[in-house]
């Protein structure tokens, strides 16, 4: 797993087939709090969470998921950890 202290607010986060998936607010916990400007149409109220489980790697101002874009969007959590489906 990666040390969350090498992630940095505002690094772009994309998915393992290059896809943007969100921003980086911050990292609470165990998962990568993600900006709300980037939430879809319904969402843009709250943030929402992706496990740091999911990241491959970190650079620079790049984080890079293990999962395509499809698994990603699917595996994001609302602020209680509920998913968002």
């Amino acid at each position: 797993m990666i040390d969350a202290i090498e992630i940095k607010e505002h690094a772009e986060v994309i998915s393992a087939d290059g896809v943007h998936v969100g921003t980086v607010d911050g990292v609470e916990g165990s998962r990568i709090k993600l900006t709300k400007k980037d939430n879809p149409v319904g969402h843009q109220d709250h943030h929402h969470f992706i496990d740091l489980s999911l990241v491959d790697s970190v650079d620079d101002n790049r984080v890079r998921l293990s999962a395509k874009s499809d698994e990603a969007f699917l595996s994001e959590q609302e602020e209680d950890g509920d998913s968002i489906q």
